[in-house]
């Protein structure tokens, strides 16, 4: 029963306020956090990432690595959508079976970075939010990382890092790998115990500042006796 106060006048209702048009919104993406670094070697590759999947300040998963097997001598690192994560590395799994099956013979990484790009960039328009990197050996056996922007332009670098922390990492590789900015320096080449070594500072040292970084440092060293994996323990809050 309406209440007497909603009349001005015996039998007319108060006018209401239009207050214009009320706009939904609706995202088709969300940002997951972590963290993905390749370091390439003279005859290695490094690829590494945290193991944290976040959204906000929720942590939705302590064991989520980064680091996908594509083949025996290449391994990619996505950050970024988890869910267009899965479903890329998805699609990508499917077109190295296609080349297997038509070729005999297993892509190499060079390769796959080609085949990444035409992919990212076949979707510029809807692009997948993954920041990716790719690791692996190029047909000389030589130690290779590629990185990608979320629409396909890719470069080949010694040492890339990307994700939440990327900001904190790449001056650090920069100066530790590449001796930017540094004279009278020697530049000595990177070994394999050092530079595994360096992946873990690196990730202890941004653990320590970015909220989406951390729980477990996931790295994957990539030779020609085939790619060792590794986890080492970050912390946790």
């Amino acid at each position: 029963m309406l209440s007497a106060q909603a009349f001005g006048d015996p039998g007319k209702m108060k006018d209401y306020h239009y207050t214009g048009p009320v706009e939904h919104r609706f995202s088709p993406y969300a940002f997951n956090g972590g963290t993905v670094l390749a370091v390439a070697g003279e005859d290695f590759a490094i690829v590494a990432s945290d193991t944290r999947l976040s959204e906000g300040y929720s942590i939705h998963s302590r064991d989520s690595p980064k680091c996908y097997k594509l083949t025996d001598t290449t391994v990619i690192g996505c950050s970024g959508f988890h869910g267009d994560c899965l479903t890329l590395t998805k699609i990508i799994d499917a077109r190295l079976k296609m080349y297997k099956h038509s070729n005999n013979k297993t892509m190499t990484s060079g390769a796959i970075a080609a085949m990444l790009s035409t992919i990212l960039y076949g979707r510029r328009f809807f692009p997948y939010y993954v920041y990716n990197i790719i690791g692996g050996l190029d047909e000389e056996g030589k130690g290779a990382v590629y990185s990608f922007d979320p629409v396909g332009s890719y470069q080949r670098d010694t040492y890339k890092a990307g994700g939440s922390a990327s900001a904190m990492l790449q001056p650090l590789l920069d100066n530790q790998i590449g001796f930017k900015n540094m004279e009278g320096v020697q530049h000595v080449p990177l070994t394999q115990e050092k530079a595994v070594q360096l992946v873990k500072d690196v990730f202890i040292s941004a653990a320590e500042r970015d909220v989406y970084t951390g729980d477990a440092l996931r790295v994957c060293v990539i030779t020609k006796e085939g790619i060792n994996e590794q986890t080492i323990p970050l912390r946790s809050d």
